[in-house]
């Protein structure tokens, strides 16, 4: 009899934990340049005689910012009133008018008598500065500047062909064309060299090639952190397949769902 309510207890216990247990999945996309050039040695840059813009989409939502490198002898102005992030053909600017503010503050002691025993009295002040968002970039020669605004999809991509949950064997790429991709993103970008008032223009344009869809034991790995040859002691979780040209979202088991 007590042999048989231990066990109940262990059942129980296992069942609790298990009800505790948070599934997670990784949807994983592959993206393609429409055009190839911008694919170099497993990066995406851009590049012209004045400039070159790196991407690196590898991100939770998927990164369409960019690093804009000035490599000219002049001055670059970079227009973000005249650039544009792309999404299925809708156009999103990148100069918004906004008012940013910092605010830092500052506390001063002041030694005071209260009933003959000194006190300390602390007075904090606040100070604020405002500024304009910037509708034109300044780069310097030789320099880069990062212009990020925008995720590329948060929401995950359902098909018929994919698993929903799928596990290790289970485990399939689904394959698109520029033509069916259920994502076409690009930036449009317009910068001048120095006090010149004509505009150079420019677009870089991707579609999603592959989804795939990963239980994360299938993703996630962990290596001990080192510096210098030598472990921190320190454990890292990361995702195993990082490219310039992926990434991915994170989601969670809510249903019984198969596709």
């Amino acid at each position: 009899m007590k042999t048989l309510k231990f066990l109940s207890v262990l059942l129980l216990t296992a069942m609790l934990l298990a009800s505790c247990v948070t599934t997670s999945y990784y949807q994983v996309y592959k993206a393609t340049p429409s055009d190839t050039t911008l694919l170099k040695d497993n990066l995406l840059v851009y590049e012209d005689q004045n400039c070159q813009v790196f991407y690196n989409l590898w991100d939770e939502g998927g990164n369409i910012g960019f690093r804009f490198y000035n490599k000219s002898n002049e001055y670059i102005y970079l227009n973000l009133e005249e650039s544009f992030y792309l999404l299925n053909g809708m156009a999103y600017n990148y100069y918004k008018n906004r008012t940013y503010t910092n605010s830092t503050s500052s506390g001063a002691t002041n030694p005071q008598l209260n009933n003959r025993y000194p006190v300390n009295i602390i007075t904090n002040q606040v100070y604020s500065v405002s500024f304009n968002e910037e509708k034109i970039v300044c780069i310097p020669p030789k320099t880069s500047k990062v212009i990020s605004e925008y995720t590329i999809n948060k929401s995950l991509i359902r098909d018929c062909d994919l698993y929903k949950y799928p596990t290790k064997r289970k485990i399939k790429t689904k394959s698109f064309t520029q033509e069916n991709s259920p994502l076409i993103f690009s930036n449009k970008i317009a910068y001048t060299i120095g006090q010149s008032k004509n505009l150079i223009r420019f677009e870089n344009q991707f579609y999603i090639s592959e989804i795939t869809n990963y239980p994360e034991g299938e993703v996630l790995e962990s290596k001990s952190e080192e510096f210098c040859g030598e472990s921190t002691g320190t454990i890292i979780t990361y995702l195993n397949n990082a490219s310039a040209d992926k990434f991915y979202i994170r989601y969670l088991k809510v249903d019984n769902a198969k596709h």
